[in-house]
């Protein structure tokens, strides 16, 4: 189960006492079953997963009890589970275009199943906090690290809007898939901000429109059919609002098309993926008619 303990203690050890004081009730609440009605049959899973090791059947249904799977892909134990997108490339596009992890403290905003996390453990970081509201995937980290057995990152199933103050503590702070959801997209990068010391990096990948032009777009109902897409910035307009927001040396790294080989259904991931998403007459489209999502990764200095 969650090691409450041992996540007290990185708090502390980053200058977070007070986050353990502000949220142990709220994530006690969470990770103990009291708010999702799936937690109990998660929690047998995970659970059962020790005694699992060595049968790759059993292991197998065991991991399924889990989806969908949607970052990797992943291999525990016997099983390689193939996710709903292939986030080995993306890492492969960013990971030689940032500054480099070796003992920094990291917090990784819509940080998923933990997925990027392991990968920053693995490029040196000394402490990774991850943060995403979604319970299932908090918990199927708990089931990666029966296996991983990495005591220094912690998934907590929590909005970062419910953090307290970060104090400006971590040397770098990933937002991966997460500006295009937010109604205010420059108060997310003002509260990103506040959470770097002042040198740290900012590392921010986000969906935006082609052209360039200042402008952004709101859809009015759907985009590749998300109800949740608010702020679809041009990359000059995105780097307007960093500049806005105390960022200094941004750089944009990376500029690619999201394709249905990165992003796709799997037997892990069984619902309906970005091929469904696309204009069937014009896959440079979502079926809405907006362009067909393109990420960009940028970096920028916290000043």
């Amino acid at each position: 189960m969650f090691d409450f303990d041992a996540l007290g203690h990185s708090l502390d050890s980053l200058g977070l006492g007070h986050w353990n004081e502000q949220l142990a009730p709220l994530l006690r609440e969470r990770l103990t079953g009291k708010t999702h009605g799936d937690w109990q049959r998660w929690n047998a899973v995970i659970d059962a997963l020790p005694d699992a090791r060595g049968d790759a059947d059993r292991l197998r249904e065991l991991l399924m009890g889990l989806h969908p799977w949607r970052k990797g892909p992943l291999t525990l134990g016997d099983v390689r589970i193939d996710t709903e997108w292939r986030s080995d490339w993306k890492w492969a596009r960013l990971k030689n275009a940032i500054a480099p992890l070796d003992g920094r403290n990291v917090l990784d905003v819509g940080s998923g199943n933990g997925y990027y996390a392991l990968e920053m453990r693995k490029a040196g970081a000394a402490t990774v906090i991850g943060v995403d509201p979604t319970l299932l995937f908090a918990m199927q980290f708990l089931a990666i690290n029966v296996f991983a057995q990495d005591p220094a990152i912690f998934i907590l199933p929590l909005r970062l809007e419910e953090t307290p103050a970060a104090n400006n503590v971590f040397d770098t702070t990933f937002s991966m898939g997460v500006l295009y959801h937010q109604r205010e997209p420059l108060d997310h990068l003002q509260r990103l901000r506040t959470t770097l010391r002042s040198g740290g990096q900012l590392v921010l990948e986000t969906i935006f429109l082609p052209g360039d032009d200042l402008r952004a777009e709101t859809p009015g109902d759907r985009y590749a059919r998300m109800r949740n897409v608010w702020s679809l910035p041009t990359v000059p307009q995105l780097v307007k609002w960093l500049e806005k927001t105390g960022y200094a040396e941004i750089v944009v790294v990376d500029r690619t098309m999201t394709t249905t080989a990165e992003q796709r259904s799997t037997e892990w991931m069984k619902f309906e993926s970005l091929r469904e998403a696309l204009h069937p007459d014009d896959p440079t489209k979502t079926v809405e008619g907006w362009p067909a999502p393109r990420r960009v990764i940028v970096t920028a200095t916290a000043v």
